[in-house]
């Protein structure tokens, strides 16, 4: 199943525990701007970049008045010590059973070196305000995936 969510659409709702046991359900981020994204592994050469990307621009981000929330199905402990290794700034939710991933539509068969595979599609949700799905990356570029994601908030500001 590919991402199948476009702008306009309203975000599914989920409730996810991150590195340190804290639930993020999101009904409690209502009236921020959300950026989700989904990534394959912790501590593996893309999605590091990745997420040292978001690191790098969380000044913008949150002056664009959005948070971050990283997700995949590692669990709490991986994702403790990727969190600690790169000192991300921001939440990292487990999704063991890829419930709210399959939800999103980034759980689903793709492409790995000319193999189909089913795993963690790397993709990235702008959810508004509102709740609405501002900007889709069905499958997002880990390297400077930070700077496009600001760019485009900064565009949905202006």
């Amino acid at each position: 199943m590919a991402v199948t969510l476009e702008a306009g659409d309203r975000a599914p709702s989920f409730t996810l525990k991150d590195q340190d046991g804290k639930t993020h359900k999101l009904a409690d981020y209502k009236g921020q701007t959300v950026v989700l994204y989904f990534y394959p592994r912790d501590d593996t050469p893309g999605c590091t970049k990745e997420a040292c990307s978001f690191r790098d621009e969380m000044s913008g981000i949150e002056a664009e008045g959005a948070v971050v929330l990283g997700v995949s199905n590692d669990d709490a402990e991986s994702h403790r010590k990727f969190r600690a290794k790169y000192e991300l700034p921001f939440p990292l939710l487990v999704d063991g059973d890829t419930k709210v991933s399959t939800r999103y539509g980034a759980w689903g068969e793709k492409n790995n070196y000319g193999k189909i595979i089913v795993g963690m599609i790397r993709s990235t949700f702008v959810i508004g305000p509102d709740g609405k799905l501002l900007k889709v990356w069905k499958r997002a570029r880990a390297a400077d995936h930070g700077v496009a994601v600001l760019k485009s908030l900064r565009e949905l500001s202006a």
